[in-house]
Parts: structure tokens; C-alpha cells; sequence
């Protein structure tokens, strides 16, 4: 994930709220009218903050709150010199001169805090977000004026609460917002201001102005111009993008003007940090903590009992999609387009029509995803070697913009030929699950059952033979160890199963595993599928190389 743009159009506190649940290591560079600010970030969470217009030095803080003397300084510093700064003046404190960890950690936190909420006060400028795994490394300690990494970082959604309340209570008080002078940390709550009442004919006419205007999220290319293309007819300015990232952007840039655009999101696509396919449902949690009066329709083509659960508790509408193989279907596409001209007009007036909300697991219509009849009363999978759609697949493959979809596309390709199927990443001599469909759990939900799922890769399991050929293999599984605790979190043993590899670099570092159950009919041809492994295993390959080559751009190699 990255982020770059205008303050302007995306406001600091929706860029923290960003970085907050995407889960991610990174920098976010902040510069407007000559001054330049750093937030770093760990795991999400705020470990660092500096600003060149303000300017705190912990020694100097320290000596501010007696918790050491001026001796004690000199020596730490001269012990630092001595050291060629590879070590930063807090941990020296605490490591050779038994300062108190959390007496440092309380003075850095304030001022992060204070360093971080100076930031709201700059209206205009740029930003960018960049990820950065090690950040221990991003600087020579030498000029870090903090000179110390908060373990615990803070919370950034609590930062740009406190941050966003502060720059209202400036405005209040008729404060310019581009001074520059220190900010207390407010430690007590603040009720909130009672806004002045509106004009209904005002509210009214700002309703029909932002009528016209969707925001589409769908990460499926065909699907998202397909849904763009029934608007754009039907007049409705239309805004589609393939991340959540972007989109916030945009819905961000809309809610300043003054709009309230409607919001179809797709329910099953990749997280903001990469992992899980229920992404919709997490920018969907997002876009109400954050943007109050929009109108929020999910749809999906794979129906997920617990999402649409969820989806139905935050009050929003939920509507069945047609699937790619369903958009030659003039009878399908025609009756998605009466009913999500009906979805949009019920929203908009506060009365969703029944969605029809039914308990069916994700697997039970993956399978007919990309080409398969989607006949309720049938009870077989048709085998098919999915040629027909194995060139659109290999056009979304090499979308720059699929960040962490690899696997997405895996899945959803996959249904094509099985009931059920599991990713399994490869790493550090383990191999554990990263994604499902069509996987049902007696205790755990699905996903969770996957994920705690651990196999040791040098010793002897199903996956052994893929290891070590490194080609795709389909065959009837035997009883062992390892084995038979796979088919225990997976609740059933299938009389044969697929196992092709995704190779990086030479390597195997995914496994997609498939079966057919709850029905025993054989695995169909498999050739395209794994052609697209191959496939994916060389974007896998180019997106790890950009990654590095980023990398040394940044350290100046």
C-alpha cells in the first residue's frame, strides 16, 4: 500500500485512520510552505513523529523534569560520540545510566503528540506515504532530535480525533491555523460543539446535488466498468476505483466540497494491508467511523453468512452481483440494473428494500464463479479447463494497481475447478494458510481456522512431493501426522485433492491445495489453472522486485 496526494484533497486525519487499519511499517512525509514532518509507523501505530518547525531535544526535556542532572547528560552524550551515534541517546539512558524506561517513554509520547497534532494546522501541502518494513533504520540517530522509538506506538485514531477537535476549537476561536506554536495535549474530553440548524431547503438541495454522484470500489475490472457503464447511462456522475485506498481519496475530496456521494463497494476483495478477502467489509467500517450521511451499498458475487451479518447490524444494503461469466446474460444484467437502481433510491431515503440475506457459505457459489451455470438444483461441478476466461484472468494479473490480489485472483480462479481451496504460504520452514473458500469450521470461523494452520515443511505431509518437484500434482491422500491434522482443521478428508505450487525466484512459496467436496466428483482439467500459477508466481516475482528496487532508490544506491 501507498499513499501520495494533497492535503488538500485528503486530510491528515483520514491519512492516519488509513495507515491505522491497513496494520502497516512505514513513513509518511508531510511537507507545505517550506516545512517538512515525519510520522513513523510501526505495525500501524505511531512510534516517531518530527517536525522542522518545532523543535524538541530530549536531554534537553529530560533536564526540564529533573529525571536526570546535567552531568549525567554530558556523560551520555560523550558516551554516544565515543560510539559513532549508532545508538540513540534514550536507549544510552536507560542501558548504561539506569534511567527509567517509562520516564523516557512518557516525555517521547508528549511529544510526539504535540509534533503530530501540529500537523492538523497545515491545510495545504503534500503528502506521502511510503512502506517501509525496518524502520529502525530510516535515519542516523545522529540527527534524530527525539532520539528514541516508542515500543508501543500511539494509537493513530485517537490522535486524529484529539487532533481534529483541535483544530475545530482554533477555529472556534477565531485562531489563524497556519501559526505555529505549541499545542497542549488535551487530557480531559471535550463535548462536542452543537451545530447551528440547517434550513431544511438547504438540506434538501444539497441532497439532489449529491444524488447524482457514485463513488464504485470493485477490485474486478470488467465488473467495475460494467456497474460504471449502467450509471454513467442513467446519468449519475460516476468515480470507479479499483482500491479502497483511492477511493477514500476521492470520497474524502467530495465530503469537503460539501457532497454526499452514494458508495457501492465490493464486499470480497484484498484488506488494505494485503491480507483476507473481506476488504469491503473493512472500508465499509471505515467509511462510517469517518463519513457520516452516505449512502453504503455492498455487493458481492460469493455470499458470506457473517459478512452479511455485519453488513446488516451497521444498517447498510446488501445486493447480489452478477458474476463475469453472467454479463452476456441480458436477463441477469437487466435485472441487476432494476434492482440497484431500486438499492440506490432506498438508500437514499432511508428505506433499503429486503435484501434477502441468506446463511450460505462463501464456498457454496465461489464455484460458479468465472463460467460455471449457476442452477441451484444442480449438484455436480461442471469440470472445465476455464480457457475462456484464462486471458481476462492474465489481464488482471498484470493490473499494476492489484497491490496484494495475488492470491484474490488465485482463489477465484480456482473456483473454476474445485468446491474448495486453500492458499498456503511457504516461509521459515512452515507452511501455514493464508485464505480459503468453501471451507466450513465447527468451532472457528473458516478464516480463522485456516490461518492457525501450521504444517512444518521438512517433514513428511501432502505438500512434500510439491516441495520438492515443485510441480502440480493431484492425487488420493494418505494417512499420516501431518495429514490427517490437516483434514482435521479443514473437517473433512476428500478422496483426492489438487496441490499446485506458485513458484518465486525458484522457489516455492505458495501452495494452492483444492478438493470437491462435499461431493466426491473427480477434479476436472487443471492445465489452465496452472498456467495462471506459473502466471502468478511471476507477479508475485516483479512486485517483490519493485519492492527492492525501492528500496535502494530510497538508500541512494
Amino acid at each position: 500500500m501507498s499513499l501520495v496526494g494533497n492535503l488538500a484533497d485528503l486530510g491528515l486525519g483520514e491519512i492516519l485512520q488509513i495507515v491505522s487499519l491497513s496494520r502497516r511499517s512505514g513513513i509518511l512525509t508531510l511537507e507545505s510552505k517550506g516545512r517538512q514532518g515525519i510520522v513513523v509507523f510501526r505495525f500501524g501505530q505511531v512510534i516517531r513523529a518530527t517536525s522542522s518547525s518545532i523543535k524538541y531535544f530530549l536531554g534537553e526535556e529530560l533536564l526540564k523534569r529533573e529525571v536526570l542532572d546535567d552531568a549525567c547528560l554530558q556523560k551520555a552524550l560523550q558516551a554516544q560520540q565515543t560510539g559513532a551515534y549508532k545508538e540513540r541517546l534514550g536507549t544510552i539512558l536507560i542501558q548504561k545510566f539506569h534511567i527509567p524506561a517509562q520516564k523516557i517513554e512518557d516525555v517521547v509520547r508528549e511529544q510526539i503528540e504535540k509534533v503530530v497534532y501540529s500537523f492538523f494546522m497545515w491545510e495545504e501541502g503534500r503528502f506521502e506515504f511510503e512502506v517501509q518494513d525496518d524502520v529502525e533504520t530510516i535515519d542516523d540517530s545522529k540527527i534524530d532530535p527525539l532520539q528514541f522509538m516508542l515500543e508501543q506506538g500511539l494509537n493513530p485514531q485517537f490522535l486524529a480525533m484529539e487532533g481534529s477537535r483541535i483544530v475545530d476549537e482554533k477555529r472556534h476561536m477565531g485562531v489563524l491555523l497556519e501559526e505555529e506554536s505549541e499545542i497542549p495535549v488535551q487530557q480531559s474530553p471535550v463535548l462536542p460543539e452543537i451545530p447551528a440548524p440547517v434550513e431544511l431547503s438547504a438540506v434538501q438541495e444539497q441532497e439532489e446535488s449529491s444524488a447524482g454522484k457514485i463513488v464504485v470500489i470493485d477490485d474486478d475490472q470488467a465488473i467495475r466498468e460494467f456497474i460504471a457503464d449502467i450509471l454513467t447511462n442513467s446519468g449519475k456522475q460516476v468515480s470507479a476505483f479499483a482500491r479502497g485506498e483511492d477511493a477514500l481519496v476521492k470520497i474524502d475530496a467530495l465530503y469537503r466540497a460539501g457532497e454526499r456521494p452514494s458508495v457501492l463497494l465490493d464486499l470480497i476483495m484484498p484488506r488494505m494491508d494485503g491480507s483476507g478477502v473481506l476488504g469491503g467489509l473493512e472500508l465499509l467500517e471505515l467509511l462510517q467511523g469517518n463519513f457520516e450521511e452516505l449512502a453504503l451499498i455492498v455487493m458481492s458475487d460469493y455470499r458470506n453468512s457473517d459478512a452479511e451479518r455485519r453488513i446488516k447490524e451497521l444498517g447498510c444494503s446488501f445486493l447480489s452481483k452478477p458474476r463475469r461469466s453472467e454479463l452476456s446474460d441480458s436477463s441477469v444484467t437487466e435485472d441487476f440494473t432494476l434492482q440497484l437502481n431500486s438499492a440506490l433510491q432506498g438508500v437514499r431515503f432511508n428505506n433499503a428494500a429486503s435484501t434477502g440475506l441468506t446463511e450460505v457459505n462463501i464456498g457454496d457459489e465461489l464455484r460458479l464463479e468465472l463460467g460455471e451455470l449457476g442452477d441451484e438444483q444442480s449438484s455436480t461441478v461442471v469440470p472445465s479447463t476455464g480457457i475462456s476466461m484464462l486471458r481476462a484472468m492474465l489481464e488482471e494479473l498484470n493490473d499494476p494497481s492489484l497491490g496484494g490480489g495475488v492470491i484474490l485472483l488465485v482463489l477465484r480462479f480456482a473456483s473454476e475447478f474445485v468446491n474448495r481451496a486453500v492458499i498456503f504460504l511457504v516461509k521459515d520452514k512452515l507452511i501455514y494458510g493464508a485464505g480459503q473458500f468453501g471451507v466450513s469450521s465447527k468451532t472457528l470461523s473458516a478464516d480463522a481456522s485456516i490461518q492457525s494452520l501450521k504444517i512444518p515443511s521438512d517433514e513428511e505431509s501432502l505438500f512434500t512431493e510439491v516441495l520438492s518437484g515443485r510441480i502440480a500434482v493431484k492425487c488420493r491422500p494418505n494417512r499420516g501426522k501431518w495429514n490427517d491434522y490437516l483434514f482435521a482443521k479443514l473437517s473433512s478428508q476428500p478422496s483426492e485433492v489438487f496441490l499446485g505450487p506458485i513458484l518465486s525466484e525458484g522457489k516455492v512459496v505458495a501452495i494452492l491445495y483444492g478438493d470437491n467436496l462435499p461431493e466426491s466428483s473427480p477434479i476436472g482439467d487443471t492445465d489452465s489453472l496452472e498456467i495462471f500459477l506459473s502466471q502468478a508466481g511471476i507477479a508475485m516475482e516483479k512486485a517483490l522486485l519493485e519492492k527492492r528496487l525501492k528500496k535502494r532508490e530510497m538508500e541512494g544506491v
